[in-house]
């Protein structure tokens, strides 16, 4: 069990207070921390927190759709694993999120269960993302180190 302050942490939009409740405790009882929306534009208004993330988001919000969301997030550069909720999606809809990367789509209600497995896959997908980004920052950081001959060989190497 991880301390309170190095917790995975989940996001979560909701212009429904009691699904904000809900989910806080639900996703509490895990071990793992929340912050909590009522809105997508809210959640855009700060910094997302640090840290091993994942997003929990309705698919319709006001002024800013879930969707809309999504796009806003892939438009500022954030990486952040993003599950739907929804009682009012349709197979439209939820291809488009899944096509934009979104983890998982979910059909109120649901079963516990199924929202904290799925979560539980947005984590484990966004520690692969930011080991991947490490790895890539190594390789970058690498590739600056060399001379400029030292870039031409390597060029050279793998074109043939």
């Amino acid at each position: 069990q991880p301390s309170s302050s190095t917790a995975p942490i989940v996001l979560i939009v909701d212009d429904d207070e009691l699904v904000l409740k809900s989910l806080d405790g639900l996703v509490r009882s895990a071990g793992y921390r929340t912050a909590l929306y009522a809105s997508a534009v809210e959640l855009l208004s700060k910094p997302l927190p640090e840290g091993v993330r994942c997003l929990v988001t309705d698919v319709r919000l006001p002024l800013m759709s879930g969707l809309d969301l999504q796009a806003e997030l892939l438009k500022r550069g954030e990486r952040v694993p993003i599950l739907f909720i929804t009682g009012h999606g349709d197979i439209p809809m939820s291809v488009r999120a899944m096509k934009a990367g979104a983890v998982d789509f979910l059909s109120k209600p649901f079963r516990d269960q199924d929202m904290m497995d799925a979560i539980a896959c947005a984590l484990v997908e966004d520690i692969r993302l930011k080991e991947l980004e490490r790895e890539l920052e190594s390789l970058r950081a690498r590739y600056e180190s060399l001379t400029t001959r030292e870039r031409e060989v390597l060029q050279l190497v793998a074109s043939g």
